[in-house]
């Protein structure tokens, strides 16, 4: 983005739909090394809240990203045992991704701030047809070949 803040991007699984998310640079971090398995020396504050979840025997069930209200999402993190504890979504997808709890988006949360996107049918037809323009020759198309640039009708 322009001024450089981080956007999480969450895709709709089976549409077209991502909702984006600005979040603060540290979180940002967080979320990228947990995607690319980077273990810092010492816990980060992520980790650290993962390893306390474990030594005191919660589990993680799922993050939800539960409302919107005045341009700010709201998310919740659902324990096994039923606890819901408020959380934000940058946060909750931090934790979500060290633990592999899945995540999910509330549809009326979609609905509001969701960003439609082509279709990937749409893209594999366009990907496909600029192969097919790399790949082809005049005379794929039939009848003699071109002309000499020389000649004159």
């Amino acid at each position: 983005m322009p001024s450089n803040q981080p956007v999480l991007l969450l895709r709709e699984v089976g549409g077209t739909r991502f909702l984006p998310i600005w979040i603060g640079a540290v979180e940002a971090t967080a979320i990228a090394f947990a995607q690319q398995d980077v273990e810092p020396p010492r816990p980060l504050t992520h980790d650290l809240l993962v390893l306390l979840l474990e030594q005191w025997g919660h589990e993680l069930r799922a993050v939800q990203i539960d409302s919107l209200e005045d341009g700010v999402f709201f998310a919740s993190l659902v324990f096994s045992d039923g606890t819901t504890v408020s959380a934000r979504p940058s946060d909750a997808v931090a934790i979500a991704l060290r633990t592999g709890a899945p995540t999910s988006v509330a549809d009326e949360v979609f609905a509001e701030a969701g960003v439609e996107t082509p279709e990937e049918e749409q893209e594999d037809e366009v990907e496909a047809f600029r192969e097919f323009l790399d790949s082809v020759s005049p005379e794929d198309f039939g009848g003699s070949a071109p002309p000499d640039a020389n000649s004159v009708e």
